[in-house]
């Protein structure tokens, strides 16, 4: 459904999305990366496990959660792209311990 615009020259950046190298542009949110995958599912709910997909992008809505850098319900959407960032997807309830 979502795809990258032609190359602007920049510098693609490599990151993990569940252990598997993904490209990013600096300057792309993670959560803009995570929609360009086959499955553009960032979470599950905590109660029913129904998956979730970022959606507002803008910081409002808390669909775009996800395990950024061992830090869980990171909101991917406001989040930037960097070189080696390990992304997980967040399923359930967040883990406090």
């Amino acid at each position: 459904m979502f795809r990258q615009l032609p190359d602007s020259g920049a510098q693609a950046l490599t990151l993990y999305i569940d252990g598997l190298a993904v490209e990013a542009r600096p300057g792309e949110t993670v959560a803009a990366v995570i929609l360009r995958q086959a499955s553009p599912v960032s979470r599950t709910t905590p109660v029913l496990g129904n998956p979730r997909a970022p959606y507002c992008m803008m910081g409002v809505c808390f669909e775009c959660l996800a395990i950024v850098d061992g830090v869980a319900s990171t909101q991917t959407c406001m989040l930037p792209v960097r070189e080696g960032m390990q992304v997980q997807r967040q399923h359930g309830k967040r883990s406090i311990a």
